[in-house]
């Protein structure tokens, strides 16, 4: 009967350790375990600060976590703002100490006036909106170019698996079954093309992701690329100026 006792764990003990540490994982697991996974972060960021220059004014539209606001902020020097509608992900950025307001980006941006930025960020976001054009015409009112990153429908894995499968496509970049996706619509590099023409936007640069690398001027992108970043560009006059 004393032997459960002689190896009960108390604090400070080698067991009380353990425990300890299995209790912060598991409560670590808790709070991720209905976060899908996106192995193109660290690259999209990556990708995103080469086109940001110190000091910038940035908007970050659906910043999560406020991951990419907070190395803005430390490394290039940015004046940084956040917008997230989930109340987990604003206490997360409160946390890293980011400015972030609460906003639903399909109501707009009327708390912005003109000019407020140098450049917005929309990264994995756009194909969740209810109205993607109307967003992406509020961005470049509020700030002068932004940089949007946007899963790409037309790669060749998410084709085969619906022209052979006949399911609803599964990819690194669109991760999700069809009943539990985020997402409300699915667009190819051809499609965000069209719609970016139509709203007389300038596409700055097209960097189309493919096998984990952002490539320049690939062949065949709207192929081989799993997703696709954009620096885009509003006109040099809007409606009623003249040039």
């Amino acid at each position: 009967m004393s032997q459960p006792d002689s190896q009960t764990s108390t604090p400070g003990t080698a067991g009380g350790h353990d425990s300890k540490a299995t209790a912060r994982k598991t409560s670590r697991l808790a709070r991720t375990r209905y976060l899908m996974p996106d192995p193109t972060v660290a690259l999209t960021d990556k990708e995103i600060m080469k086109h940001v220059p110190v000091g910038s004014r940035v908007l970050d539209l659906g910043c999560g976590d406020g991951r990419l606001l907070e190395i803005l902020r430390e490394v290039h020097q940015c004046r940084v703002q956040g917008i997230e509608l989930d109340p987990r992900e604003i206490i997360a950025c409160i946390d890293r100490g980011v400015p972030v307001i609460q906003g639903d980006l399909d109501y707009g941006l009327p708390e912005f006036p003109d000019d407020s930025f140098d450049y917005a960020v929309l990264s994995q976001t756009l194909q969740q909106l209810k109205f993607p054009k109307r967003v992406l015409e509020e961005i470049l009112r509020v700030a002068r170019r932004a940089l949007v990153v946007v899963p790409n429908f037309g790669f060749w894995k998410g084709r085969l698996q619906h022209l052979f499968g006949g399911r609803a496509p599964v990819t690194e970049a669109l991760p999700y079954e069809w009943y539990n996706t985020p997402n409300l619509h699915f667009m190819s590099m051809y499609d965000f093309r069209d719609l970016v023409e139509r709203l007389g936007i300038h596409i700055i640069k097209e960097l189309p992701i493919i096998r984990g690398h952002a490539v320049d001027r690939a062949w065949a992108a709207n192929l081989r690329a799993e997703s696709a970043l954009y620096v885009l560009e509003r006109p040099e006059h809007r409606a009623g100026n003249s040039t």
